[in-house]
């Protein structure tokens, strides 16, 4: 079975239809678990205090406006080489859920900075890169709404995520580009981050496991949203499609 058989709408649709009903039941337990466990279960941060359990929306929502971004790329590259439709409506599909994301990051990093930092925003370099990330979601987003042709919606759009995974990447690294800035380094995708080799930057396992719960949990959210809304936006090409079709019949 070839991975490009997935670019057929149909078997798409048939596909992701099956694959649905895991996917909202995992992420929904997921979450209630991990939320729950982190929010009511964890003890309180010997420094920030209970201000830290904002970790376990903050980080898995960070990390998935960056990683939605990449998906993104992903597909316009593949519909720029391949042209398969599937996959510029995938991104299409996965932008309005990276907007959603990055706005949870943007409100929820501004409540756990404020009175860890003594201030709401900070022209940081990770925190102005994410605020360009978000700048460029309504971009792409409006750029599919102002273009009439799908495919040259697809070309246009498709060429600025390539230009906005640059603040997509240096939304990730920022810290490790420029050392200044109010953010400290990686705590969680690090080698060392669990273990202590870092005691200043080490997340303890207390609360470690289930902010990796939360963000299984968002992945496969995104996962299945990403899989609705690709169905929603195939099924109104089709219907597009039929009523030029009729338009056409009836001159």
């Amino acid at each position: 079975m070839s991975f490009w058989e997935y670019a057929n709408p149909k078997k798409f649709l048939a596909t992701t239809e099956k694959l649905m009903p895991f996917l909202w039941v995992s992420s929904g337990v997921l979450l209630v678990t991990g939320l729950v466990w982190g929010f009511f279960f964890t003890p309180d941060d010997y420094r920030q205090g209970s201000t830290v359990k904002i970790i376990y929306l903050h980080v898995p929502a960070a990390l998935m406006a960056i990683n939605i971004w990449f998906m993104m790329l992903v597909a316009s590259l593949v519909w720029i080489v391949r042209r398969h439709h599937v996959s510029a409506l995938a991104a299409r599909a996965a932008a309005p859920i990276g907007v959603v994301m990055t706005v949870i990051a943007l409100v929820t990093g501004a409540i756990w900075g404020q009175p860890m930092w003594g201030t709401w925003w900070e022209w940081d370099p990770r925190l102005t890169s994410f605020l360009m990330l978000f700048l460029f979601y309504l971009g792409y987003m409006a750029l599919w709404e102002a273009i009439d042709n799908p495919d040259t919606a697809a070309d246009l759009t498709s060429i600025l995520c390539l230009v906005g995974s640059v603040f997509a990447v240096l939304s990730r690294y920022a810290v490790n580009f420029w050392n200044q800035g109010l953010h400290q380094g990686a705590s969680i995708m690090r080698a060392g981050a669990v273990t202590g080799s870092d005691t200043e930057e080490k997340v303890s396992n207390i609360f470690f496991a289930p902010l990796m719960v939360c963000i299984a949990g968002f992945v496969l959210l995104f996962i299945a949203l990403v899989f609705y809304r690709t169905g929603t936006e195939i099924r109104a090409r089709r219907i597009k499609a039929l009523q030029a079709r009729e338009r056409v019949e009836a001159a």
